[in-house]
């Protein structure tokens, strides 16, 4: 699953251009999957799991977004049983079946609640070979290439990601099926995040989130770049015209 095996490229400089472009609120996460066999690039961190709820769910953390927040500072492996307090971030990041996902009680919940109907389940984006472990981590320190970048970044941000690729979808809920459009779909895409995340990750109100395949990033980093600079230039036009009023 994992790509980039002899990859020669400056990840940490890309990672500083992918800031300067996006000026993101976190620092870029690399996201890698592992399947059976692989050797993951880190260890995995045992944490202790909170008691089951009366169905039998938990994890070692309330979502597998969780990660996202943890994995900007540290790099660390990750396996299924980590991931399963959240059985629909475990169903797109590919770790169990829909089928598996239809009957645990958190998805019974959403659905019984119309947070989300049982079309959008079905249709949901999800990693289609499942993984035997992900790895999350700076992308600054990564020496070949991740699955998928993740951004959080602001609408400032969105602006410029938009600018430079028109066609990118911009999801809704759940927030985590956009890693499997980058990384199964070689997608860039974003999300405006879902209440579950946003309670779960604590990201602020005004926190988004974005994805690039890994393989693409020094492709997406050129056009951000170039976007970027088309994009000071007319806030430099727009503010000197602005002072005609004053």
């Amino acid at each position: 699953m994992t790509t980039g095996n002899g990859d020669t490229r400056d990840w940490q400089s890309l990672n500083e251009r992918l800031v300067a472009a996006l000026k993101p609120l976190a620092p870029p996460l690399a996201i890698s999957f592992h399947g059976p066999g692989e050797t993951p690039s880190a260890a995995r961190v045992e944490g202790s799991y909170p008691p089951p709820n009366e169905h039998g769910r938990t994890g070692q953390v309330p979502a597998g977004c969780v990660f996202w927040i943890h994995g900007v500072s540290d790099t660390f492996a990750t396996v299924a049983a980590d991931h399963a307090n959240c059985s629909v971030g475990s169903y797109t990041h590919g770790f169990i079946t829909l089928e598996e996902a239809a009957t645990k009680d958190d998805v019974g919940a959403v659905l019984e609640a119309g947070w989300v109907d049982q079309a959008a389940v079905m249709a949901l984006p999800h990693v289609a070979e499942r993984p035997e472990s992900v790895v999350y981590g700076p992308l600054a320190e990564r020496h070949t290439a991740p699955d998928v970048v993740l951004l959080r970044i602001h609408g400032l941000g969105l602006m410029t990601l938009k600018n430079a690729f028109p066609e990118m979808p911009i999801e809704g809920k759940p927030q985590c099926h956009i890693v499997a459009m980058a990384k199964d779909r070689n997608m860039v895409a974003a999300s405006v995040g879902c209440a579950l995340s946003r309670s779960r990750t604590g990201m602020r109100s005004e926190e988004m989130t974005c994805v690039i395949p890994g393989k693409r990033l020094p492709e997406v980093v050129e056009t951000l770049e170039a976007t970027a600079g088309l994009d000071r230039m007319m806030a430099r036009y727009a503010s000197a015209d602005s002072k005609r009023f004053g």
